[in-house]
């Protein structure tokens, strides 16, 4: 923005606004400002010198708009000089275009602001002229718009600015400098002035007003060319056979970028603020996706903070306060292709809001600074991340780490089978398996190769006579029908795993062959099902909302908060509804959000709903999942490998089938044996079985009947178009009950008690989503079959405390690493992590930030990490109350059920010595998750998590703000040893499932087993918007979506010290047990190289992360509007 010393400003160049005063040139509107043309500015003139001078009208800022009508009259213009009038001083006049065309210079309006840009048949020249003339601020410098009009200026300033271009060369075919018109066209590559260019490239003219932009291809992918230009209806591009490059005009010849079919549009407001969208890249298909209004649709992405320092740079180097250029993101880079100059973004009403703050405020701060506006992005007083602690202190929000299981999924489904052919044999070589000796296939190309080879096989059953192969039809069909499903192929919902066997595999179950075949084999594993469910998806998207109330800010307005998807608050603008603390944090380099997840896709995309949900981002989840979601598949992570189990996760298996096989009451031995640490859970689903064996014929008994209803139900006319809940059939429910009817009980009699957490999961999925079906007796399998998993899944994990530590940290070791590297990097890297000062203008507060990390996994690494904390020693639960009250509550919990989530807060007390160890506080929380289709009487209640007390929110006005906290400081300061002070809700947890009831405000529930916690009643919007309802008329089935326990506080008075010390013995006895444990020959050799991968994992991590800014952000002011950092 520039601005030229004029008639009627002071000796410093500025124009001085009184109110009150009255000047020729310009008449104010009483009532405010408003846009106006240049005829009811002369008709206001007129007017005002009737009135009575006694009473004068305020000097008003007039706003010039100096472009071509259609520009002047566009929505997102209209859009934003509406709300720029509201500012009180502020009046907007368009200039006809009549006038600008025809009119000298000095005939235009006046005005103190002028925003003008060229665009096809705009005279740039007279604006020019005019600028000289009056010397109004300018919003776009204009001299260097004729810059932006020749790409191979704007790449030289690009350039010299030091900003990432795409390799490129400049073909000029000027008779004057033949030097510079140097081609040599090979067939599939081009010689520009000695500056090779391998196909695909890009040919682009270098008038920036010439759309006509081609890529060329390689012989190898089919030769050819696309060729882009200006949209045409729902075309932007077209495919040629044509190869040969363009003989006439000048043109720059630069790489291909592979972006992966994706183009990134960001939008400058001055400096400081950026707005980036995501389209579909015009040279993929030539196609112009649009969506029902007709527009094109374009995804909101965040920057990341190197992306935003470009911006930075792009709006300086070209002196254009609102400008829009072109991204291209490929091979972990960000290149700029494009600058586009004057740019508005299309249909985005946040987007109107902020511009329009940000423009208003330049204008004022400029040109009446006198009324000290201040200098705010549109930041507020709650941007400061100081924040209630749950033991009542305030202090700085640091860091935010949460472990969080998936959302509901489709049950789960799995078929083994030994393979020994040959082709099976070729492909576990093509790919790679002998290596490792194990083959995970998700890709399409490598599903269809699986595919081909099962109809191949099964062609040949039908010619020839093989008993090798007979054997295996029904599983071979199986196979095929599997992979045939959908009708395409999606690694997010099916999976083949081969993994070889030297001896051939050994009978274990009534699965396996009678006679198996001495030599060599393949086991292969066939995984499908386990898909997220439209419940799923909102449970993520409303918990990522929920999670705002721990960051500063989110302690507001509770009832706005929208309890039901599709409600009107929160879809367009976040600004009604609490949480925007968190937004306005990582829309300002101050939020380092990153997103981890495992390689499941149900992880995967309940981490992108979540993402959605916590940074108020729109649209559809798949660029959510590509652009945020980081896969995190290094050295077991999040993954688990369940073929491969340790030494005693085997013996753990053995011990525990043989017990649950005995046909008698359990003793009081076999209570020592099973719950061995006393837990509640435990001993009350134990007696609820008495008999292992009986109740597994129960259960037997309830399938067959189940499978018998649903078969009479396939018989009835009136079923044939039964649609269930995620568009399953009637026939694909009844193969799914009929195999787990086959699998649990084998040919002997005896139970597979590997079969339990799948009958689990497929009564609670029915219970749930098909209970329109009225099925007899299902609420019994759904209750016996409980009981039996909350004995089996948890057990799995380890029945006595040191099993469960030995397992927990052969699944966590990478896991617990991060994390401590996590809480580590937090307050050692200060000078890396924190904001620079010279790229901070329009942030209050620079130097404060928030890590999140976010870790998306499987019920194993929940259920693990949750040991850890439980058995690792981490407190002593004889000398701390708090941690014994809280271990009794996890003992009671019987379920952690899907997104189950633990959280680890940490703090900074700036008051304390940097060098003491109460500057770093530390709290523990924990949510088993969705409640259950059948709530128990008696669910276990914890701390709840209740920042801030009722008497200090009743003294607050602003909740968030630095200043209005500091005030009662006083009285929250709270020493860490006291006891803790955490307030319950008014709001008691109805056993209902889904809903939840407001206490009588005389009577408050006495939570058991924690009654000596003192309780107070206060607002409790945390509590109501973690518990809430959620439902949708228009999601699938109409199916009710349970809603999730609310956070408890495990611990609110740790240090990070103690936390630290606490993961690194458990990491460093991990490492030490972790060799004595491994399964198979080699143990001491992989041990080796897997403790050699998890120092690379941590050094990796490191760099990664320290080599990145801060602000991986979300939209709105550095509004690096909702965005996606690279991948890699």
């Amino acid at each position: 923005m520039s601005e030229a010393r004029g008639e009627g400003r002071d000796q410093s160049g500025n124009l001085s606004f009184v109110v009150g005063c009255v000047d020729e040139d310009h008449r104010g509107s009483e009532e405010g400002g408003r846009i106006k043309n240049e005829g009811e500015m002369r008709k206001g003139e007129e007017e005002d010198d009737d009135k009575d001078d006694d009473s004068p009208p305020e000097r008003q800022i007039v706003v010039g708009i100096c472009s071509m009508m259609k520009k002047s009259k566009s929505k997102p213009m209209t859009q934003i000089m509406e709300r720029l009038c509201k500012f009180e001083y502020i009046t907007v006049v368009i200039f006809p275009e009549e006038v600008i065309l025809s009119q000298p210079v000095d005939k235009w309006p006046l005005c103190d602001c002028l925003v003008s840009f060229h665009s096809k048949g705009f005279p740039l020249d007279k604006a020019v002229e005019y600028a000289k003339l009056r010397n109004p601020l300018l919003i776009n410098d204009l001299n260097m718009q004729y810059y932006i009009q020749d790409r191979r200026e704007v790449y030289r300033i690009l350039q010299e600015e030091g900003v990432d271009l795409p390799r490129y060369a400049v073909l000029t075919r000027d008779p004057d400098r033949p030097e510079e018109c140097n081609l040599v066209e090979g067939e599939d590559h081009v010689e520009v002035n000695g500056e090779v260019f391998p196909k695909p490239f890009v040919e682009k003219p270098v008038s920036a007003e010439d759309h006509n932009v081609y890529v060329y291809y390689p012989t190898s992918a089919g030769g050819g060319s696309q060729r882009l230009f200006r949209k045409i209806g729902s075309r932007s591009s077209v495919y040629s056979p044509e190869s040969c490059v363009r003989k006439t005009g000048s043109y720059i010849y630069e790489e291909f970028m592979p972006t992966d079919g994706t183009d990134v549009k960001v939008y400058t407001v001055g400096p400081d603020y950026a707005h980036a969208e995501a389209r579909k890249s015009p040279a993929l298909d030539g196609k112009v996706e649009r969506d029902s209004e007709g527009k094109e649709i374009r995804y909101p992405v965040m920057l990341s903070a190197m992306e935003k320092l470009v911006a930075r740079k792009v709006c300086l180097a070209f002196k254009q306060t609102v400008c829009g250029f072109d991204l291209l993101r490929a091979n972990g880079h960000s290149f700029v292709c494009d600058v586009n100059g004057f740019s508005f973004v299309k249909n985005s009403m946040k987007y109107y809001d902020d511009c329009a703050k940000v423009l208003g405020n330049m204008v004022m701060r400029e040109l009446a600074p006198q009324f000290h506006i201040p200098w705010s992005i549109p930041l507020e007083a709650e941007d400061i991340p100081i924040v209630p602690t749950t033991s009542g202190t305030m202090m700085e929000l640091r860091c935010v780490i949460a472990i969080i299981r998936h959302g509901d999924r489709t049950p789960k489904q799995k078929m083994k089978m030994e393979v020994r052919h040959a082709l099976f044999f070729a492909l576990f070589e093509k790919y790679g398996g002998y290596k490792s000796g194990k083959l995970k296939l998700k890709k399409p190309k490598q599903l269809q190769e699986v595919l081909d080879i099962a109809r191949l096989l099964l062609a040949e059953l039908g010619q020839h006579t093989d008993c090798e192969i007979e054997e295996k039809k029904g599983k071979l069909e199986q196979l095929k029908t599997v992979l045939e499903m959908y009708g395409h192929f999606s690694g997010i919902n099916r999976k083949v795993q081969l993994t070889y066997l030297p001896n051939g595999q050994p009978k274990a179950s009534s699965e396996e062959e009678e006679c198996p075949t001495e030599g060599p084999s393949l086991l292969l594993v066939l995984k499908w099902g386990g898909e997220l469910t439209p419940a799923g998806r909102v449970q993520a998207e409303e918990l990522g909302r929920a999670f705002r109330c721990m960051y500063p800010g989110g302690q507001g307005t509770a009832l706005s908060y929208p309890a039901v998807i599709g409600s009107p608050i929160g879809r367009r603008d976040y600004a009604g509804f609490p949480g925007c603390g968190l937004l306005r944090l990582h829309s300002t380099y101050r939020h380092d959000l990153k997103i981890y997840a495992s390689d499941e896709g149900r992880v995967q995309m309940t981490a992108a709903a979540f993402a959605k949900g916590l940074l108020a981002l729109e649209g559809e989840l798949t660029p959510i999942l590509v652009q945020m979601v980081k896969s995190a598949n290094m050295n077991g992570m999040l993954d688990s490998d369940s073929e491969s189990l340790t030494d005693c996760q085997q013996r753990v298996k053995v011990r525990l089938h043989e017990i649950m096989q005995k046909d008698q009451d359990f003793t009081e031995a076999d209570y020592q044996k099973l719950a061995p640490t006393g837990s509640p859970s435990l001993v009350t689903s134990m007696k609820t079985i008495g008999n292992p064996v009986r109740t597994c014929d129960q259960v037997y008994t309830l399938i067959q009947s189940l499978t018998s209803q649903i078969r009479r139900r396939l018989e009835d006319p009136k079923s044939a178009d039964l649609q269930l809940y995620h568009s399953e059939t009637l026939e694909l429910m009844l193969q799914r009950w009929s195999k787990l009817e086959r699998d649990f009980r084998n040919k002997s009699g005896r139970y597979d008690i590997s079969k339990i957490p799948d009958i689990y999961d497929c009564v609670k999925y029915d219970t749930q989503h098909n209970a329109t079906l009225d099925l007899e007796d299902t609420l019994e399998l759904f209750r016996l079959s409980r009981a039996l998993a909350d004995i089996v899944i948890p057990q799995e994990y380890g029945i006595n405390k040191a099993e469960k530590m030995d397992i927990a940290q052969a699944y966590c070791l990478p896991l617990m690493k991060k994390i401590q590297l996590d809480l580590q990097r937090t307050h050692e890297d200060e000078a890396v992590n924190k904001l620079h000062p010279l790229y901070s203008r329009g942030v209050m507060s620079p130097g404060r930030h928030v890590r999140t990390r976010l870790y998306f996994t499987s019920e194993s690494h929940v259920h693990s990490l949750l040991s850890i904390f439980r058995y690792g020693g981490l407190l002593d639960e004889v000398k701390d109350q708090q941690w014994k009250q809280a271990m009794d509550y996890l003992s009671a919990v019987s379920e952690l059920n899907y997104m189950t989530q633990i959280v680890i807060m940490l703090y900074e007390d700036n008051n304390k010595d940097p060098g003491s160890e109460e500057r770093f506080h530390v709290e523990l929380h924990f949510s088993p998750g969705v409640k259950g289709c059948e709530d128990e009487e008696n669910v276990p209640l914890g701390f709840g998590f209740r920042p801030a007390s009722a008497e200090n929110q009743e003294k607050q006005t602003n909740q968030g703000s630095l200043e209005d906290l500091s005030q009662d400081e006083t009285d929250r300061a709270l020493s860490l040893s006291e006891p803790i002070s955490i307030k319950r809700s008014p709001m008691s947890r109805n056993r209902k499932t889904g809903s939840m009831e407001v206490a009588d405000q005389g009577h408050v529930h006495d939570p058991s087993p924690l009654s000596h916690i003192q309780y107070t009643q206060m607002e409790g919007w945390c509590h109501r918007v973690f518990v809430c309802l959620l439902s949708h008329a228009g999601f699938e089935g109409c199916s009710m979506v349970p809603s999730i326990y609310p956070l408890e506080t495990l611990h609110n008075s740790l240090s990070l010290k103690q936390v630290d010390k606490f993961l690194n013995a458990a990491c460093e006895h991990s490492s030490d047990a972790h060799a004595k444990t491994m399964k198979g020959k080699h143990s001491s050799q992989s041990h080796a190289f897997r403790e050699l991968g998890h120092l690379s994992f941590c050094i990796m991590m490191h760099l990664h992360e320290t080599t990145t800014f801060y602000g991986s952000h979300v939209g709105s002011p550095i509004n690096i509007t909702w965005g996606i950092e690279c991948l890699e």
